[in-house]
């Protein structure tokens, strides 16, 4: 007999299975469906009294065969319903199911999340849907499928992380394939820790894994990073150190010893080990160029692609970097395009001799960091001064933030804009931007996530360009990096494989910040009001050791001045790196003091106007630490080098209309600031000019800005053209 699933009229299809149970009562599937029907049609006393009576007067064994079939029925109904997004539909036709069949797994963790989708979860529901009782009774593996959409979706509710942890371990451990969960585990993970910003989630998730099967790489991966961004340093470095040691790989070995460098330097007090780390990731990577394997898995490539990321904080030396860089993206290019032959014969931009000058050019922006982030807190001027009568701006959000008004505001900004969660869906956002049809893609992460690697080498826009995230990439497949005259020296173009597009003042342009009221007051750290007071506050994988020896030098010099040091992850770690410089110095430690990050980017803002003077970090300078300090008014310290991160200070305090303070050796560096702390009037004179400069420096002229933007795209496009 036919199931008639697929019939819209309910009421022809009651009237279907009326007939059949009359013409064959012993089939039992006949009430199976007019029950659905008549639930469907909102019928439930009806419904269940047709299943009863289906079910009625059989043996045992018959009654729990007939409650397997109709448990199927039904749930296949569910699936179907949820589909189509009926979730109250779906949700009334589970609660029926769980009367039925209290114990059906696949059904109770469904009903989870149909309760999620409708808000009606607490824990009173939680208590009644007894799922915990049923998975150790039943010890029943459920789809896998299913178990993937209840976990992203409770790791959404905070208050049930209890819960969320326990059906977790309970299905990890009486399943019988634990790497049938795994891909859901780390995906969930990188949920709760990314979008969710809760990596101690993160952690937790994935040492339930761990615990049932301790070697897994991939979870390995995902728990060091999350180990790291929660501060458990040694956890991290110890976890990187795992992954090192199992490895025959060289790809692997590259990026697990990315991944240690990275904790090294978290962990503020591991500076030699992390130097030499540097050094041997420069050898590894040498050989792997010199080797040049053929790398057929992708995510061995994309982690290959952001393996020289952390150089920069360690040495300012892009001559040998960058060819270096170089070499090892195009080897990751050459495999991409191997492992993407069919995404790159779909989606690769071709060259139409068609294409002419248009009105209306399509601009795809796509980041991680469209957020409450340094890149959203300046990308959001060029997003509010494009004009929209020249250019089409699309969106591509990897990750996107629950929550976030920034990312709101660029999507508000944006005539299209699309949101990425899933990162293994590159060939989805980049078929995307393939139909979007996007003349000019511009990343801007670059190194700073591996994800857009794979989307940026199939290349879907004909013109691709990097700009504000980082350095430029060094990948083949990008056209243009876009600088300005001061934050790259003039002989970079021999060490770029990108060509350096300079705008004529400078790569970048705020309006100004938002400030709100200050939480924090010299007394409250004990800081005499006359004091000077020098202020240093970036991540700490940007405090070089002889630079922050450069800046306790000017403290020892500088009578009744302290140094107030903020971003740290691990204060202890932090307190003991400085110390010990300190001591080395024949500095007081009384003169530092540590402050933690403040609860929003507007009231550190606020609380940055407690400093005298920022010290800038080098080799890796500060970007929008440096933008807020100068639009305060407050005189700065920056040691030029010759990269790129050594250099973005250099030209903000330029396109903001002051020279005091840029130092180009050593020597100046602490000349520099101790001039400052010892000179009111000069600290008077570079404030009162940073405030003229808010008139008209370039940097403050976000709408001047956005039309240079506007022009580079432009000419990049009748390039193109011409060609």
């Amino acid at each position: 007999m036919q199931q008639n699933s697929q019939l819209k009229d309910y009421t022809q299809a009651i009237q279907y299975y009326e007939n059949a149970i009359d013409a064959e009562p012993d089939v039992k599937s006949h009430y199976w469906y007019l029950g659905l029907y008549l639930l469907l049609q909102d019928k439930e006393q009806e419904a269940q009294l047709t299943w009863l009576m289906g079910i009625a007067e059989g043996t045992t064994e018959e009654v729990q065969l007939w409650t397997t079939e109709l448990s199927q029925i039904l749930y296949q109904e569910i699936e179907k319903q949820v589909t189509l997004e009926n979730y109250k539909q779906a949700w009334v036709i589970s609660q029926h199911l769980r009367e039925i069949n209290s114990h059906y797994i696949n059904n109770l963790l469904f009903n989870l999340y149909l309760a999620t989708q409708l808000e009606l979860l607490d824990d009173e529901y939680v208590q009644q849907l007894d799922l915990i009782n049923a998975i150790e009774e039943e010890n029943i593996n459920p789809d896998i499928e299913v178990f993937s959409k209840v976990i992203h979706k409770l790791i959404e509710y905070p208050e049930l992380c209890e819960l969320t942890l326990e059906v977790v371990n309970l299905l990890l451990n009486s399943s019988s394939n634990i790497n049938d969960y795994t891909y859901t585990i780390i995906s969930a993970a990188i949920k709760a820790e990314l979008s969710l910003i809760n990596a101690n989630l993160a952690i937790q998730l994935l040492e339930i894994y761990i615990n049932v099967n301790p070697n897994h790489p991939e979870v390995l991966i995902r728990l060091a990073f999350c180990y790291q961004t929660t501060g458990r340093h040694l956890h991290g470095i110890n976890t990187a150190k795992k992954l090192i040691d199992s490895s025959d790989n060289l790809a692997d070995k590259v990026f697990y010893n990315h991944l240690l460098i990275r904790g090294l330097l978290i962990s503020a007090g591991s500076w030699d080990e992390a130097c030499l780390a540097i050094e041997k990731q420069k050898n590894l990577i040498s050989s792997l160029i010199q080797e040049s394997p053929r790398i057929s898995d992708t995510v061995r490539i994309l982690r290959l692609y952001t393996s020289m990321f952390f150089f920069p904080y360690i040495t300012d030396t892009p001559n040998i970097i960058r060819p270096l860089q170089n070499q090892l993206l195009n080897l990751c290019l050459n495999n991409f395009e191997l492992n993407s032959t069919q995404a790159i014969n779909q989606y690769r931009y071709t060259s139409n001799t068609t294409k002419t000058s248009k009105k209306i050019l399509k601009i795809g922006y796509l980041s991680h960091y469209l957020r409450q982030h340094s890149v959203g807190w300046i990308a959001r001027w060029l997003f509010k001064y494009h004009d929209s009568d020249k250019f089409k701006i699309y969106s591509y959000i990897i990750h996107p933030r629950i929550q976030d008004n920034l990312q709101k505001f660029f999507i508000e900004s944006s005539y299209q804009a699309y949101s990425i969660e899933d990162v293994n869906s590159v060939v989805k956002i980049t078929e995307q931007i393939h139909k979007d049809e996007i003349d000019i893609l511009v990343d801007l992460d670059s190194l700073t996530i591996d994800f857009v690697g794979e989307v940026l080498a199939v290349k879907p826009a004909p013109i691709q360009v990097t700009w504000l995230g980082w350095d430029a990439s060094g990948l083949p497949s990008i056209d243009y990096f876009i600088a300005d005259p001061y934050v790259l020296p003039e002989s970079a173009q021999n060490y770029y494989s990108e060509k350096i597009w300079r705008l004529p003042e400078t790569y970048v342009a705020v309006g100004g910040f938002e400030t709100d009221v200050p939480t924090l007051r010299r007394e409250d750290i004990d800081i005499p009001k006359d004091a000077i007071v020098y202020f240093v506050g970036q991540k700490d994988y940007k405090r070089h050791l002889e630079n922050t020896k450069l800046q306790l030098r000017i403290i020892k010099q500088v009578p009744n001045s302290y140094l107030l040091i903020k971003g740290f992850s691990d204060l202890e770690a932090c307190q003991k790196f400085y110390e010990q410089l300190a001591a080395a110095e024949g500095l007081d430690t009384k003169y530092l003091r540590f402050i933690p990050q403040d609860i929003t980017e507007a009231i550190h803002r606020a609380n940055l106007t407690i400093a005298d003077i920022v010290l800038d970090t080098y080799p890796y300078n500060g970007a929008t630490t440096t933008l807020e300090t100068l639009w305060l008014g407050i005189p700065m310290v920056t040691r030029v080098g010759q990269q790129f991160a050594a250099r973005n200070s250099y030209t903000m305090m330029i396109n903001a209309g002051i020279t005091e303070g840029i130092a180009w050796t050593d020597e100046e560096y602490v000349e520099w600031g101790v001039r400052l702390g010892k000179d009111e009037k000069l600290r008077q004179e570079v404030a009162w000019k940073l405030k003229q400069g808010r008139k008209n420096a370039p940097l403050w002229d976000a709408e001047k800005f956005t039309r240079e933007m506007e022009n580079a795209y432009q000419q990049m496009w009748q390039k193109y053209v011409d060609s």
